[in-house]
């Protein structure tokens, strides 16, 4: 059984492309946090290509951006090719059945929808209300 599932952050951009025969393609490489630090306390991270297809490529294309959260559900593929100087290369990619976008939508411009000026820029979400009987304080007013 080959089954991978990942969540990581879009590092760049995705490129979108048509092959030949005119069928979508979108790569991108997201990366992806270990779940311990390293021994000086750092969290360490994996990088992955990620490749999409057709209806799923243009959609990834159309709503990603560099930075943006993803889950990413398919399969490990792996592929060779003759490099310019002559040597064998292989390359590790994740095939993606599903691609499912993370980043809220609070964080997005607002601009058309989801889809609309999805990667041009973050937004705060609101802050909730204060509950009532309480009151906000200052972080400086706290006792500890």
């Amino acid at each position: 059984m080959n089954k991978v599932f990942m969540i990581g952050n879009l590092t760049k951009d995705p490129d979108v492309r048509s092959t030949g025969s005119g069928v979508s393609v979108c790569s991108f490489r997201i990366a992806v946090n270990r779940r311990f630090a390293n021994q000086s306390g750092e969290r360490v991270s994996d990088f992955f290509d990620v490749v999409a297809w057709r209806q799923l490529a243009d959609l990834c294309g159309r709503y990603l951006a560099k930075g943006r959260k993803v889950a990413v559900y398919g399969e490990l593929q792996t592929r060779s090719y003759d490099a310019k100087d002559g040597t064998k290369r292989y390359v590790t990619e994740i095939i993606a059945d599903e691609v499912e976008f993370l980043t809220p939508r609070s964080q997005d411009s607002g601009e058309g929808g989801y889809g609309g000026g999805y990667g041009s820029g973050r937004q705060q979400p609101p802050a909730p209300p204060a509950a009532e009987g309480f009151a906000d304080i200052e972080d400086d007013e706290l006792p500890f």
